[in-house]
């Protein structure tokens, strides 16, 4: 799978330089632009907005820090955009909202949840990047990583993965189906401490003091699997590699993608669910 990963960043890679290559041209100045492409000044006083991934070269960006949003605009930097980094997407959204940037890229499900609550942004229909998420553990501890991605396979088979997530994203299925730890279920191998940040709804976010979302209930039905309490510490999201290589968690669960420079530092599982990076725009 981890190899499946590096061939899927390759193929990313050659398709994001192809698109720069192609939008170094412009329209002659008689043609007309399409409606749907026509926009308000962007935040650099350029003539257009961003519409599209094309237009993101030498427009100012926000980004959650340490995100694969992060990683991936920063190849922009060289096209002449700004990236601003924020340590939470509210942050970057509420920067969007104030003029301060020309769009922020995010995950979709993250973007959904802020456009629903601001009616002056949008979500733009071209996908930015599509991503699989998975837990990461440290390079030490390759027994919990196996342990794990056994657990995760029988939460597949046994249809509890998919229930977990129909019951934070859908409009017919979400609050249908709350994950509910088993009755009686053994907890004698201890405490498995899961880092995350807690601000990515509806993966990781509070209601009232407690975290929950789909990584938390993951987590949980995976602790209930493997026989273990579970322990969430909640940090900025750049933090979490780190507790985990130094061992102030086990494992880092936060709508984490698998790339390269991660790979360095700890491993991670076969992945649990696929999400996709998105582009929010003023309207």
């Amino acid at each position: 799978m981890k190899n499946m990963k590096k061939v899927a960043a390759a193929v990313l890679a050659v398709c994001m330089a192809a698109s720069l290559t192609a939008c170094g041209s412009k329209a002659p100045a008689d043609t007309a632009a399409p409606a749907e492409t026509e926009a308000a000044e962007s935040t650099d006083g350029s003539a257009a907005a961003v519409a599209g991934v094309d237009d993101l070269p030498g427009k100012t960006i926000g980004v959650q820090l340490g995100t694969t949003g992060d990683i991936y605009a920063s190849d922009y930097e060289a096209e002449g955009s700004t990236i601003e980094r924020y340590n939470k997407g509210a942050d970057a959204v509420q920067a969007l909202k104030q003029g301060k940037l020309d769009c922020v890229i995010i995950d979709n499900q993250p973007a959904q949840a802020f456009v629903e609550k601001n009616d002056d942004l949008k979500i733009l229909d071209e996908e930015f990047a599509v991503e699989d998420y998975a837990i990461c553990i440290s390079k030490d501890n390759k027994e919990l990583t196996e342990a794990i991605n056994g657990a995760l396979a029988e939460l597949k088979a046994e249809g509890i993965l998919d229930s977990i997530i129909a019951n934070y994203i859908g409009d017919d299925t979400k609050g249908q189906s709350p994950y509910v730890s088993p009755e009686g279920v053994d907890r004698s191998n201890g405490t498995l401490t899961m880092a995350t940040n807690a601000a990515f709804e509806p993966y990781e976010y509070y209601d009232g003091d407690k975290v929950v979302g789909i990584d938390a209930d993951m987590a949980q039905a995976v602790c209930d699997k493997l026989g273990y309490e579970l322990k969430i510490e909640d940090m900025e999201f750049d933090s979490i590699i780190n507790a985990v290589q130094s061992g102030k968690a086990d494992m880092g669960v936060a709508g984490m993608t698998v790339t390269e420079d991660r790979l360095t530092s700890v491993d991670f599982t076969e992945p649990y669910t696929t999400a996709k990076q998105v582009i929010i725009v003023r309207k």
